[in-house]
């Protein structure tokens, strides 16, 4: 299945020529008359103008773009690009997912690596979890009869299911087609009050300027500018300017478009190649967050945090690095909008400012060798941001994030890319019971680490799988081997393996390491918009 098509090609109507009201009502009417030029030969009228199966569920734009993709291949509906892109627009916009319906399961729209999916319950990840994401299922909204209709088209589409793994030591049809369908129409029921609330709410414009800050792993924190341009119904064009705390400096521009008033979509390109950003709009039209992520490549990308400048008060969103430790010193870059001029890092810390903007203060800290130890809240005027600067005296523990991840052969006999992993240290300091490794631990931050990987266990080490499975760099980025038989291995095997990845943090004098497990497994043959 290809990945949703973000921008719209056809010619808009300027949005100033009419209300928002009026657009979001001649695309209503348009949305809907396609939907019943395209999908009404199979999907029958009810009464009130909509349609079976259809209107009686509610998904996220990428869902709906596989399920019309799924129509396409499997029941050969014809669909031009122009017309697959306003049938997903319309349906995510009718039929979407409120943002609190979303809630838990982002991180499968933005691709986030590393994250482990699970049901709310053990039934409902063995039921759903076992061949795709949970978040798949938990990203829909279906009232019983059509949470019923789809385990039946399951099985009806993928008949060795019932005799899979967790499928056949129990009687899987009766319960799924019971207790696991009364569970998720109770869980995700059709109409929600959360829904029908959003549906009330006007669509925001949001275009002007907007204050970014995020992470990306392996490349560290950044701070900069989203700008955007409204070009009617809901799409824009975009320029976004990051400016890492390294020195280097990003910019990509292209276009995005709004789905359900809240889901942000946007294909970038830039000298750093081609980029996306998936973000969740805030209820009051003044917050963006969410990732973006290269498009050849989602493993690589980072966090973001987008806020609207216009209107902004006093804000401080971001202390990169935000950690000094005791006794020495630290450069510092604070990032917000409207910064005061006045800085308060608390007891035992000073500052010289370097650089003053008034979305950013570059200063020189220092802590005495008294400093209280732990986490502070920095204030610039009457604005502050609390947990955001820790003051500590050693590392004492040193966790690698993931903790436990998947890198994917490819390339070399085939179209399939390897798949990478990035991982990054997070030093600890020992919290008031002065042990490493306990719940009490104060987290640091990241901070650069020596990388190395190793083999996981005694299986890992017959087979050599630290020699054949890929290298790591210095940065944290495990880069796999290729795909295909590896003669030089033994029984010709893949370059498949089992790994320990190593950091370690030079901390003066001492070194402390953590270590993280990874899988470098084959490549993956599908590969849909939500997995």
């Amino acid at each position: 299945m290809r990945a949703i098509t973000f921008v719209t090609r056809t010619a808009v109507i300027a949005f100033g020529l009419m209300s928002l009201a009026g657009v979001q009502s001649v695309q209503a009417q348009e949305g809907q008359a396609l939907v019943n030029a395209r999908c009404g030969s199979c999907h029958a009228a009810k009464a009130d103008g909509s349609r079976f199966r259809i209107s009686e569920a509610r998904k996220t734009p990428e869902a709906w773009d596989m399920t019309l993709v799924r129509m396409m291949i499997v029941h050969g509906v014809k669909l031009t690009p122009a017309d697959r892109r306003k049938l997903v627009k319309h349906l995510a916009d009718t039929q979407g997912l409120a943002p609190s319906e979303t809630k838990g399961y982002r991180y499968i729209l933005e691709k986030t690596p590393g994250v482990t999916d699970k049901g709310p319950t053990e039934q409902l990840t063995q039921t759903c979890g076992r061949c795709h994401s949970y978040a798949r299922a938990a990203l829909q909204r279906r009232d019983k009869a059509d949470w019923l209709k789809l385990v039946h088209f399951h099985l009806g589409q993928y008949p060795t299911t019932e005799y899979q793994a967790l499928g056949r030591d129990r009687d899987w049809w009766g319960i799924a087609r019971t207790k696991v369908v009364d569970a998720l129409a109770k869980r995700q029921p059709f109409t929600t009050d959360a829904w029908t609330a959003w549906k009330k709410r006007k669509t925001p414009n949001l275009a002007g300027t907007w204050r970014v800050v995020g992470h990306q792993p392996g490349r560290g924190d950044y701070e900069g500018t989203l700008t955007v341009a409204s070009k009617g119904k809901d799409t824009y064009s975009v320029t976004t300017r990051l400016n890492y705390v390294g020195g280097a400096k990003v910019e990509r521009k292209g276009n995005a478009i709004l789905y359900t008033g809240h889901e942000w979509r946007a294909g970038t390109r830039g000298q750093d190649g081609r980029a996306r950003q998936v973000m969740s709009v805030s209820a009051d039209g003044k917050t963006m967050r969410g990732r973006w992520f290269y498009r050849n490549n989602d493993v690589i990308g980072g966090t973001l945090t987008a806020v609207r400048v216009k209107g902004a008060g006093a804000q401080v969103l971001a202390v990169s690095p935000g950690y000094v430790k005791r006794g020495g010193g630290m450069k510092i870059t604070i990032s917000g909008t409207k910064l005061g001029v006045d800085l308060n890092l608390g007891e035992g810390l000073s500052a010289r400012v370097l650089e003053k903007r008034p979305d950013a203060i570059i200063v020189q800290i220092s802590a005495s060798a008294k400093a209280p130890l732990g986490a502070r809240t920095v204030k610039v005027g009457g604005a502050s941001l609390a947990d955001s600067l820790v003051v500590y005296d050693k590392v004492a523990a040193v966790k690698i994030v993931p903790g436990q991840t998947m890198a994917r052969v490819g390339g070399n006999r085939g179209p399939i890319p390897r798949v990478p992993a990035q991982f990054e240290a997070v030093a600890y300091m020992a919290g008031p019971d002065g042990k490493a490794g306990t719940k009490d631990d104060v987290r640091i931050g990241v901070m650069p680490a020596t990388w190395k990987v190793d083999n996981f266990d005694d299986g890992a080490k017959a087979m050599k799988d630290a020699t054949f499975a890929g290298r790591i760099t210095q940065r944290g980025l495990f880069n796999p081997a290729g795909a295909g038989p590896n003669p030089k291995r033994r029984m010709g095997t893949n370059n498949a393996g089992n790994l320990s990845v190593i950091g370690t943090v030079s901390d003066g004098g001492t070194k402390v390491s953590g270590k993280a497990q990874l899988f470098v497994t084959v490549q993956r043959f599908v590969d849909p918009p939500i997995r």
